[in-house]
């Protein structure tokens, strides 16, 4: 009866320090999902930022697009002596840089 007892109480000793060494690797794995999360996160904000910061310069880059063909037009009209042409697309570029 006492060695049932004893082996019983070995294996609860052992069961506990499995038990222990299961927690601590859960608490380990807890917090490696928190920290990989913490990193998904902020690299989904940092990809946010990327595609406004890429909008931008798309929306820059047309503007300046649009600036080059006015004043394109304006030395075309220039060189062909199309003077009020000239003036209207000068105009046209001044509203445009002005808005």
């Amino acid at each position: 009866k006492r060695k049932r007892l004893k082996n019983v109480d070995t294996c609860m000793r052992v069961l506990r320090s499995d038990m222990e060494d299961i927690s601590k690797e859960q608490k380990k794995i807890k917090e490696g999902q928190r920290q990989v999360r913490e990193k998904f996160e902020a690299i989904e904000v940092e990809c946010e930022q990327l595609r406004k910061e890429t909008n931008l310069i798309m929306q820059q880059s047309a503007s300046t697009q649009i600036r080059l063909v006015f004043m394109f037009q304006i030395l075309k009209a220039r060189e062909n002596q199309e003077f009020d042409k000239a003036a209207q697309l000068t105009c046209g570029l001044r509203k445009l840089i002005a808005s």
